[in-house]
């Protein structure tokens, strides 16, 4: 079953980034990430939010971009900007299990 929301420190762990910056990120970016909060005023991040955050984490910190530019790039062709990041992930992955099929061959 997959989780509704994330915490921010989740969510930060989850990018390789600290609190402090998802905060930022959520803050200059309200259009493409908007966390819900609870009763005691914790953000609360929904896997499209996550998703957001992937992306702009991408564009900033990847590709080099401005805040400013990142939400031109996120505005005009969102769509491309999200396989990009998958392929991303999934060739991550794929070299993750890689690795560790080379751990395994090597102990042996």
């Amino acid at each position: 079953m997959e989780r509704l929301y994330y915490t921010i420190s989740e969510v930060a762990q989850i990018l390789g980034e600290s609190v402090s910056l998802v905060r930022f990120w959520s803050n200059s970016f309200p259009k493409f990430v908007n966390p819900k909060r609870n009763a005691k005023g914790n953000r609360l991040y929904t896997k499209a939010d996550l998703e957001a955050l992937s992306q702009i984490h991408y564009l900033v910190k990847e590709q080099g971009l401005t805040l400013e530019g990142a939400a031109r790039q996120m505005t005009a062709d969102r769509a491309s900007v999200e396989g990009r990041v998958k392929a991303i992930e999934s060739l991550k992955s794929i070299r993750s299990q890689l690795d560790d099929i080379l751990k395994n061959f090597i102990t042996l």
